[in-house]
């Protein structure tokens, strides 16, 4: 009985160091941006806005041999950077795709029906599958298309906030 009881303790001590190496080598880099929804915008139609990713670059500064493997979105959030106590209410909907020289765009995160008086939103994440040729190149950009219900009163910074995790490359 004390065999077994030892050989459990023995094997649950394992399978935790193990899950403790793994959340050791994995990593989670951030990218931030802003959109200025201004208030001429109109309800009902698509606007888009771009930005290039330079703090995704200073990870890996376009190198395409970074020592990182199966980058995949893992947050996608947005929320009301002005004017305070600002909230989401007068978003449809919201895309969020990435793309670097000579790739393709990918959607990563959307939200559709948006129906919240909330100040912050998580996204839904779409599958993509892994995203290293896209964050190892250079150039990357993030773009993002929104639909508003209805014209917003003032304008409005939207922060868009992603995280992107990797494990490394041997």
């Amino acid at each position: 009985m004390k065999n077994i009881v030892l050989t459990a303790m023995a094997a649950s001590a394992v399978l935790v160091s193990c899950g403790t190496v793994q959340s050791l080598v994995q990593n989670t880099f951030p990218y931030t941006t802003n959109v200025l929804v201004s208030t001429g915008v109109p309800a009902d139609k698509e606007v888009s806005s771009t930005a290039t990713a330079t703090n995704v670059q200073t990870w890996f500064g376009g190198n395409n041999n970074a020592k990182i493997k199966d980058v995949r979105i893992s947050d996608a959030k947005i929320s009301v950077a002005s004017p305070s106590g600002g909230n989401l209410s007068a978003f449809k909907t919201v895309k969020i795709y990435v793309s670097s020289n000579g790739t393709g765009e990918r959607l990563i995160a959307s939200r559709s029906n948006i129906s919240t008086n909330s100040s912050s939103l998580n996204l839904d994440l779409n599958d993509t599958g892994f995203l290293d040729e896209i964050v190892k190149s250079s150039g990357l950009t993030v773009r993002t298309v929104y639909e508003l219900k209805n014209q917003t009163s003032s304008d409005m910074n939207i922060k868009v906030a992603l995280n992107f995790s990797s494990v490394p490359a041997k």
